[in-house]
């Protein structure tokens, strides 16, 4: 079902360590102020693979539907029945070829020093599953997990 492709993660400490296998469903950057406040960055990057696609170890906490290391306070993976989303920056191996994102979403948020990324699609706000069927790329019921701020 998955290629060969393997990567893997963890949280600051090394008390959280998670595995993805395969490609991505989508990568994407945010600018909704819960990701700005997570992640103490202008903007999160994040990329969705398949719940079957990824594993985990350790102890997490959740807070807001966000996954974090209890001992360390690192971002993790955010697991719901269907997918996965991976912080990009927790991944292991950098740079992270391959996942390039192809939308950014809350663009009004964007800090004005920041550009656009060339030929990734723009939302105002969250994808909505209408706009996610329209791109050829994407599964036609895409959902983004966790993306409900200003």
């Amino acid at each position: 079902m998955f290629n060969d492709v393997m990567r893997s993660g963890s949280c600051l400490c090394g008390g959280v360590q998670f595995r993805v296998t395969g490609e991505p469903l989508r990568v994407g950057l945010c600018h909704c102020k819960d990701c700005r406040k997570t992640s103490g960055s202008a903007y999160q990057a994040f990329a969705i693979w398949p719940r079957q696609a990824f594993e985990s170890a350790g102890i997490t906490s959740t807070y807001g539907g966000r996954s974090f290391c209890p001992t360390c306070g690192s971002r993790l993976p955010s697991v719901r029945e269907d997918e996965a989303e991976v912080m990009i920056g927790s991944l292991d191996v950098v740079p992270t070829e391959g996942l390039e994102p192809s939308y950014e979403l809350w663009i009004g948020r964007r800090e004005q020093w920041l550009h656009p990324l060339p030929e990734a699609s723009q939302f105002e706000h969250d994808r909505t599953v209408a706009e996610s069927a329209a791109d050829d790329a994407e599964p036609e019921a895409v959902r983004e997990p966790y993306r409900e701020s200003a």
